[in-house]
């Protein structure tokens, strides 16, 4: 994106360590391809506040897109799956419901070795991107690239908001 455009953030704290690394991706991914745009970013509990946030962001009209990160990891009981459905049927309802782009970058994994690789770490505190792959498995990095590429979507289409 050529001219200086706002984006927003959503960090979930829960799994912080592993949320903290898909927000590293996301700033590098705007600061790689977005150039002058303004990142902000807000933190919310966990995954299900999410949405909420979401839905504040996109009707607030200072962001062209707005990034969900979160981890959830399957544990022992049916909360995954409330968590985890939850999360990604109501960030799907923001976008849709705002007409702003809003991205889901929300780890749905097994367990911690899963989440970590997918956070871009071969394991814990070791980097795997590299100048060819500058994502390096980061899903928090590939979020904010679907970010830009769909507030420049929605730009070139002229889409008003909803």
């Amino acid at each position: 994106m050529t001219k200086a455009s706002a984006f927003a953030i959503v960090r979930a704290r829960f799994n912080h360590e592993i949320t903290d690394a898909l927000h590293a991706g996301a700033l590098r991914a705007f600061a790689d391809r977005a150039g002058r745009a303004r990142v902000e970013t807000f933190e919310v509990p966990g995954a299900f506040e999410l949405p909420l946030a979401a839905l504040w962001l996109a009707r607030s009209g200072a962001y062209a897109a707005v990034v969900c990160l979160g981890c959830v990891i399957r544990g022992e009981t049916p909360h995954f799956e409330y968590v985890a459905g939850e999360s990604a049927r109501g960030i799907a309802y923001v976008a849709l419901a705002t007409g702003v782009p809003v991205i889901f970058g929300v780890l749905t994994t097994e367990n911690a070795g899963q989440a970590w690789a997918r956070a871009g770490k071969k394991r814990r505190g070791t980097a795997s991107h590299t100048a060819a792959d500058p994502a390096g498995g980061n899903k928090g990095y590939e979020a904010a690239v679907a970010a830009i590429e769909m507030a420049a979507l929605r730009k070139k289409l002229r889409v008003p908001r909803m």
